[in-house]
C-alpha cells in the first residue's frame, strides 16, 4: 500500500542518549495518522511528529472515548527489523473500537502503515538488547460536540518511542500490592478493552502503592473483590505446584494480553500444566502458605515477563522464591526475547519482518 509521506524538516534523533531511554519519554519524528469522517476513514498518511489543532469540546477531552494499543519492533540479528505479533495487536484494537462504540479500522492498512513508519524512522530502533522501538497506536474521538453520545469523527495515530525496560529494576523481582479498596473493572463493562477509562480508573490506587513502595496493584474482582484480575500494566501468572495458573478471560474484566497468549503457547509446547481459571487471592495465600507457590510473574509487552517477588495483601506480605526471578519466569523471557532479536527460529511465524 502506498501512503502519502511528509518528512520531518528537523530530526529529534540528536537529542537521545540511549544510555538513559526510560520508557516511553522519546519520540520519533514521524506518526502515521487517518482520519475518520462523514462514515469512512481515510487512506492513511506518514506525517512529522508535532502539535495538533483540537477545539475545546473534543469527545475525547469529555467522555473518554480513546483506546490505544502497544507493541514494540526490534532490531533482527539477520538483519532489517522485526515486529511482534503486529496482527494481534490491531485485532485487539479493533475488538476494543467496538467496545466503546469507535468504527473499526482495516487491519492490513494499519499493519501496513505501521510497518512504513517503523521503517521511516528505523535510525531510532535502539541496538542494545533489552531495549526497543515501542509503537503506540492511539485512537479517540475528535468530533467537538457536548452531550454523551459516540463522536462521529475520529483521528488514529501511531507514534514510536525508543524505550528501555519498562520496570527501572529490569528483571530484577518487583513488589505489588493487592488492592481492596478499589476496583479496576466489573462484569459488564469495559475490562476486556484496552481504553483509557480503565486506566485513569487505576491510577488512584497506583499513587497510594507507588507511595507505599509498590511498583503496581493487583487488582481483584469488582463484586467479592477476592478473585484475581490482573496488574495494571500486566497480566499475571502464577505456578503453583507444578501449574501455570492465570485469571480467565471469560468474565470481561481482563485485557487479553499478546504476551499472555505467547506465554501460555509456549508452556504447553514445554509440556507444562496450564489452566485459565478463575483463582482467588485466597487460593494463592493458601498455597504459599503451605510452600506451594513457586513463583509469579507478569506478562506484558511493555516488560515483557515481570517477576513478582512480594504481594502484600490485606498488610500482610508473601514472598515468592526468594525475592529472586524463578527459572519458569525466565525461560519464558529468554525465549520470547531470542524469538523477537531473531537470535533463534521463529517456527510460529510471530515476527513481522521488515527490510530496511
Amino acid at each position: 500500500m502506498n501512503f502519502k509521506v511528509t518528512k520531518t524538516e528537523k530530526s529529534r534523533f540528536e537529542n537521545i542518549n540511549y544510555e538513559t531511554l526510560g520508557f516511553g519519554v522519546h519520540f520519533s519524528d514521524h506518526v502515521f495518522i487517518s482520519r475518520y469522517k462523514d462514515g469512512k476513514w481515510d487512506d492513511g498518511a506518514i506525517e512529522p511528529y508535532g502539535l495538533l489543532p483540537f477545539e475545546p469540546g473534543l469527545c475525547v477531552f469529555h467522555y473518554g472515548q480513546s483506546i490505544f494499543e502497544g507493541l514494540k519492533a526490534f532490531e533482527s540479528l539477520k538483519g532489517g527489523v522485526n515486529i511482534f505479533r503486529p496482527d494481534m495487536n490491531v485485532n485487539r484494537l479493533n475488538r476494543s473500537a467496538e467496545i466503546v462504540c469507535i468504527p473499526t479500522y482495516d487491519e492490513e492498512r494499519l499493519l501496513a502503515g505501521i510497518r512504513e513508519l517503523v521503517k521511516i524512522d528505523a535510525k531510532f530502533i535502539p541496538r542494545k538488547k533489552g531495549q526497543s522501538l515501542y509503537i503506540r497506536p492511539v485512537v479517540f474521538g475528535s468530533g467537538h460536540f457536548l452531550g454523551v453520545t459516540a463522536a462521529s469523527e475520529y483521528h488514529l495515530i501511531v507514534m514510536t518511542s525508543p524505550v528501555a525496560s519498562y520496570y527501572a529494576a529490569g528483571l530484577n523481582p518487583v513488589k505489588i500490592m493487592v488492592s481492596t479498596d478499589h476496583v479496576r473493572a466489573v462484569q459488564g463493562g469495559v475490562g476486556a478493552a484496552k481504553t483509557a477509562a480503565n486506566y485513569a480508573a487505576s491510577l488512584w490506587a497506583g499513587m497510594d502503592a507507588h507511595k507505599r513502595g509498590f511498583s503496581q496493584v493487583l487488582w481483584l474482582d469488582g463484586v467479592n473483590r477476592k478473585d484475581i484480575d490482573e496488574v495494571g500494566a500486566m497480566n499475571i501468572m502464577f505456578v503453583i505446584d507444578d501449574e501455570l495458573i492465570t485469571p480467565s478471560l471469560s468474565k470481561g474484566t481482563v485485557l487479553a494480553g499478546v504476551t499472555r497468549n505467547t506465554v501460555l503457547t509456549l508452556a504447553k509446547e514445554f509440556g507444562m500444566k496450564v489452566s485459565e481459571r478463575n483463582i482467588s487471592i485466597d487460593e494463592v495465600a493458601e498455597a504459599h502458605a503451605n510452600g506451594r507457590v513457586k513463583e509469579v510473574f507478569g506478562t506484558g509487552t511493555a516488560a515483557v515477563i515481570s517477576p513478582v517477588g512480594l504481594l502484600e495483601y490485606k498488610g500482610k506480605e508473601m514472598i515468592f522464591n526468594g525475592m529472586k526471578i524463578g527459572p519458569v519466569a525466565q525461560k519464558f523471557y529468554d525465549t520470547i526475547t531470542s524469538i523477537q532479536y531473531g537470535e533463534v527460529e521463529d517456527t510460529h511465524k510471530w515476527n513481522q519482518h521488515v527490510d530496511l
